[in-house]
């Protein structure tokens, strides 16, 4: 069996899901504020590389960056990672 997999349970962290949850909220947000990465990478103190990798959902980020991105973009860290449905009910 895989390493941090449980028997009969479903995958919930896997890039498909949870990386890439985050990637795409942060895009969302990112153009609906007309933010370039270049500004979000400032705002983070993050390199812009980084910022990318991040929205291309190939990096599995730590808490402490969630929150730097989530202060550069302006929102709680939560909405990056909401579902489109979690979003909806609010």
């Amino acid at each position: 069996m895989p390493l941090g997999k449980t028997p009969g349970m479903a995958n919930p962290t896997n890039k498909l899901d949870a990386q890439q949850l985050f990637a795409q909220n942060m895009r969302r947000i990112r153009l609906e504020k007309k933010l370039t990465q270049e500004k979000v990478a400032e705002a983070a103190d993050l390199h812009v590389n980084y910022i990318s990798s991040v929205e291309r959902a190939e990096r599995n980020i730590s808490i402490r960056n969630i929150e730097r991105i989530a202060y550069a973009l302006g929102v709680p860290m939560s909405v990056l990672v909401m579902t489109e449905k979690e979003r909806d009910s609010r």
